[in-house]
């Protein structure tokens, strides 16, 4: 049987993205659930978590801690807490490793500032000597797009960090990867980001047409370097053949 990736996707416009082709090009199956509208709380969809070959959690504007306004967080947390104590793969991504450092029994908070656009990533040690090297074709160049941060789960490595958020790209052994930055968003997209986003770039002040030009700039470097960051990952994780 051909393996399979259950992603889990909070808004339609934060999706697999450059992950999406190296899935299919393993031959994995990707089936996507919908949080707040896919039942999580069943014995079916906890079967499914665990099943799965690999799990993948994606961002969203919400707050883990918004558990009164969005009840359906307490199930998502249940199941990523089932995934990692059944130490299968699992990748979570902006949202998604705030989920695994709260399953994890760390605090989710507002960070010192949003951070939102490119910027590079300051690999630690660590990350040097992991299958983030690839992004050296980008000089490290990923997209932000957070409010909040966390605390690193006590047998995590922070592989990287940025200026001014700390825990950026975490793992926990050989089966976890947190990802704070958004190594999977595409530029070919970043449209659909303007526009879901529309309210809260206002807000701040945000120039477009300085994203847009950084998009455009990094683009086509970070896809691919962003691929070869995610096949390293997918190796050391035993997903690739």
């Amino acid at each position: 049987m051909p393996r399979t990736c259950l992603t889990l996707q909070h808004v339609s416009f934060e999706d697999l993205g450059t992950l999406g082709p190296v899935l299919q090009s393993l031959g994995m199956q990707v089936q996507t659930r919908q949080a707040g509208v896919d039942d999580l709380s069943s014995e079916a969809a906890r079967r499914e978590w665990l099943d799965a070959d690999l799990v993948v959690v994606l961002g969203g504007p919400i707050g883990v801690y918004e558990t009164d306004r969005y009840p359906f967080i307490q199930d998502e947390l249940a199941r990523v807490r089932e995934r990692l104590a059944a130490r299968k793969p699992i990748i979570g991504i902006c949202l998604g490793a705030q989920m695994i450092a709260a399953a994890s029994g760390q605090r989710v908070y507002p960070g010192p500032a949003k951070e939102i656009g490119y910027k590079p990533l300051i690999l630690t040690p660590e990350g040097q000597a992991s299958w983030l090297h690839a992004l050296s074709a980008c000089d490290h160049e990923v997209l932000h797009w957070h409010g909040d941060t966390f605390d690193l789960p006590p047998d995590a490595t922070l592989l990287a960090s940025t200026d001014l958020v700390r825990n950026q790209v975490f793992t926990i052994g050989q089966h976890v990867l947190g990802l704070q930055c958004h190594l999977e968003a595409e530029a070919i997209g970043l449209e659909r980001w303007l526009i879901g986003h529309t309210g809260e770039l206002a807000t701040m002040g945000i120039d477009l047409d300085v994203l847009r030009q950084d998009a455009r700039r990094v683009g086509e470097r970070l896809t691919s370097a962003a691929q070869a960051a995610f096949m390293g990952w997918l190796a050391q994780a035993g997903l690739v053949a």
